[in-house]
């Protein structure tokens, strides 16, 4: 009976969650927020649609599990070392300023005791990372330097939960012998993770090896959920969240070739668990105290988002990012995290959270993170604004000339290159080889110093501002080329570059073809979606395979790339000058040699230089 009343709530959750969401995807809203009023309209405080809770909310947990898990799949242990300083550095500062500011506000205005004020700090300091991981896997902003600031201060946030947890029964003043076993908790939860995290990169790689070689599938599956679900209950176990393990044993993995075919099977439970958490937090929300507590819950809730949002921005100001960045990281954190109902839990068994307090706190929970998704998808709209207001023009310029003063560029006819990433490191050293002159901005500082390092003409500047790009001679090159991984930053440096040179031409990359038609309109000559040349690099793989002849594959890829910009850009695409395709047989193929000054065919006629006779070439 009991499984048969589970199977009518699930019904009942993906059945309304459907139709919630399906209208906010008609009114492109974000799905997180649809889940949330999804979890509010069925449950016990709305229509009471499900009212076994508890089952619920264990799915969910499991849904909370396989995000991180994926997480750690998608980043690495060599991507975490590099962001090890925004981690320990923006983490803690955005988590030790929260907790003071949110104290001192309690103190103030609600006149609570030091240690439940502190306690509120401790509830208000940490983020959601489900929501704001899952908003920023989906946009494609996880690369963006805001994405990687937010992941930073956000893994910071969940290692601190487990010294927070220790700290509550010292806040209530009931520690006596406990202090000591809070003390020996801590150590235990470090060894354990320190253990995990050389017993799983040594001893992982080889099981998996071993599983792999059976070459079952289910047993590959079955495989990597243990691996992800012991990780997660052996942190749990000891004080620690059961997210951080599971993120461990994602980022070991990442490390393994078999890291591609663990995200592909474990991306469908994730993306049906994750949905039962959003669901499951909505469920919390008590509409009628929503109603009684209106007048208090929603300036507070208002005043932790401004908070929040602020001292977010403020550390990555800090940390030497520009105000846009830092305006998008605020932004994107200013809600309450889903492991403070973990600590407010607690809270209440020590007494310092009332019922009232411990209701006031879901609601206002709750409240932010229906508002987080959509502070994130206005975002790039909202710091455009702001940025083309006179006030923060004049002091972005400022920033943006002094970031830039040591940059005497001299150069003419040279390019100008935006992010010093993979793509950029490859163009920076094919200019250098043909002695193109070129200068390179960028907004990682360990990035500037490697290549400066190198002895590249790199800078650090924010090419959005157009004091920036004239820094960088804009107005005498010949080409700007944007190959950075921000979206918003790749359009908004489009349309000012346009703005600053209207002559200049412009290459951009992007990673979908969607966004191709958006950055032609704004001024780009040139877009590159990655995801279609990646097809094009994945058929050139297969018929290879097949012995196709390497003229024949280049004469294919020419002219799928012809027909498919010129389908992208909604233009034709002359081939006036080009031989016809019906003129050359299959068995030729066609390679193209640059005459370099000084070599001794520079200056002669073609037929002087008796190419078939000595080559064999036509």
């Amino acid at each position: 009976m009991l499984q048969v009343e589970f199977i009518r709530d699930l019904v009942v959750i993906f059945g309304v969650s459907l139709v919630i969401v399906l209208l906010f995807h008609r009114l492109r809203l974000p799905s997180i927020a649809g889940f949330l009023i999804a979890g509010a309209v069925i449950g016990p405080y709305g229509l009471n649609l499900v009212d076994d809770l508890e089952r619920v909310k264990l799915l969910a947990e499991a849904g909370v599990v396989l995000l991180l898990f994926t997480i750690g799949l998608e980043f690495s242990l060599a991507r975490l070392s590099r962001i090890r300083f925004f981690v320990l550095g923006g983490g803690s500062l955005q988590v030790a300023l929260t907790i003071a500011v949110a104290a001192l506000a309690a103190l103030a205005l609600f006149g609570l005791p030091l240690s439940q004020s502190i306690f509120w700090g401790f509830l208000i300091a940490l983020s959601s990372t489900a929501i704001v991981l899952k908003l920023l896997l989906d946009r494609g902003e996880l690369d963006t330097p805001q994405g990687r600031l937010a992941l930073a201060i956000l893994i910071f946030q969940d290692l601190i939960v487990v010294p927070m947890m220790i700290s509550v029964p010292f806040l209530a003043g009931a520690v006596g012998d406990g202090a000591w076993r809070a003390v020996l908790l801590l150590a235990q939860s470090l060894l354990l993770a320190a253990v995990m995290l050389a017993a799983a990169r040594w001893l992982l790689p080889k099981a998996l090896a071993i599983v792999v070689r059976t070459r079952s599938r289910e047993l590959f599956v079955i495989t990597v959920l243990l691996i992800c679900a012991g990780a997660a209950w052996l942190t749990e176990s000891q004080g620690l969240s059961l997210a951080l393990g599971a993120f461990i044993a994602g980022l070991v993995i990442s490390e393994s070739e078999y890291s591609h075919q663990a995200l592909a099977d474990i991306l469908p439970f994730r993306d049906s668990f994750i949905s039962l958490f959003f669901i499951s937090v909505g469920m919390l929300l008590d509409v009628r105290a929503v109603a009684e507590m209106l007048p208090v819950v929603v300036p507070v809730a208002l005043g932790v988002l401004a908070l929040k949002a602020v001292i977010a921005g403020g550390v990555t100001l800090a940390l030497g990012y520009p105000l846009r960045v830092a305006a998008l990281v605020g932004l994107t954190l200013p809600q309450v995290g889903e492991f403070s109902f973990v600590l407010a839990q607690a809270g209440q068994r020590y007494g310092l959270l009332s019922a009232d307090g411990y209701q006031m706190f879901l609601i206002i929970s709750i409240l932010t993170m229906i508002v987080t998704p959509f502070l994130i998808q206005a975002g790039p709209h909202l710091v455009a604004g702001a940025e083309s207001t006179r006030l923060t023009t004049g002091w972005l310029g400022a920033r943006a000339a002094e970031s830039m003063a040591e940059a005497g560029i001299a150069h003419h006819d040279h390019v100008i290159i935006a992010g010093y990433g993979l793509n950029g490191r490859n163009l920076a050293r094919v200019l250098r080889d043909a002695a193109i002159p070129y200068v390179v901005a960028d907004l990682h500082a360990d990035a500037v110093r490697q290549g400066r390092a190198a002895g590249e003409p790199i800078y650090y500047g924010d090419v959005t501002q157009r004091e920036v790009l004239q820094r960088m001679g804009i107005s005498a090159a010949r080409l700007l080329v944007l190959a950075v991984s921000d979206p918003f930053a790749t359009r908004r440096t489009v349309q000012v570059a346009r703005q600053a040179a209207p002559e200049i031409h412009i290459v951009a990359r992007t990673r979908y073809v969607r966004e191709v038609e958006e950055l032609l309109r704004l001024g780009a000559d040139e877009v590159v979606p990655e995801e279609f040349e990646t097809s094009l690099e994945i058929f050139d793989l297969v018929l290879k395979e097949y012995g196709v002849p390497a003229g024949e594959i280049k004469r294919k890829q020419e002219e799928i790339r012809r027909e498919g910009y010129a389908m992208l850009r909604r233009e034709p695409e002359s081939a006036e000058g080009e031989i016809s395709r019906g003129e050359l047989p299959a068995e030729v193929q066609v390679h193209y040699h640059p005459i370099r000054a000084g070599s001794s065919s520079a200056g002669r006629r073609l037929e002087d230089l008796r190419l078939p006779e000595q080559t064999g070439a036509q």
